[in-house]
């Protein structure tokens, strides 16, 4: 839902308000995501998703973004974040931050569900998780393969851990 103060000057920037029923959801396999912000409103400068992992969910290859920056927060339960040759096994109230070439991956390798808010800055990588979901709902879940040429669209590529 969009917003805009009928009483400000008609040059004021709109104003996102995003309730918890709204929001762009892509059904990426064992994963639901909600994008919040897909870049229209911070003049591509951010977007920001809602992910929800299921239990025992993997994660993509480990990558790197050569463009922009990723976020994650951790809002509830447990999620496992590989970096290089390092995993962190991050829990509610933690934040991961990983800039561009920093390799990266991620999976929730416990029994019950995970939430994580991720950030994109700049937005380019929403595009992405878009790309995926059109795969799923095709009925082709994507291949390490499939995945990678994805990425590549996206100024990301894989990451030898």
């Amino acid at each position: 839902m969009t917003t805009h103060d009928n009483n400000l000057p008609a040059d004021t920037p709109t104003v996102s308000v995003v309730g918890p029923e709204d929001g762009e959801v892509l059904v990426l396999g064992t994963t639901r995501m909600r994008v919040l912000e897909d870049g229209r409103t911070t003049g591509h400068r951010l977007a920001l998703a809602e992910s929800v992992l299921a239990p025992h969910t993997p994660g993509p290859p480990q990558h790197r973004h050569a463009q922009h920056d990723e976020g994650f927060y951790v809002i509830s339960g447990s999620v496992r974040f590989t970096v290089g040759d390092d995993e962190y096994d991050a829990t509610a109230g933690t934040l991961v931050m990983v800039p561009p070439g920093a390799p990266h991956t991620f999976a929730n390798v416990t029994d019950a569900p995970a939430v994580m808010l991720s950030t994109f800055t700049p937005d380019l990588y929403v595009q992405y998780f878009r790309d995926l979901r059109d795969m799923f709902a095709a009925g082709t879940a994507p291949t390490r393969q499939a995945n990678i040429e994805v990425m590549g669209r996206y100024a990301t590529e894989p990451a030898a851990s």
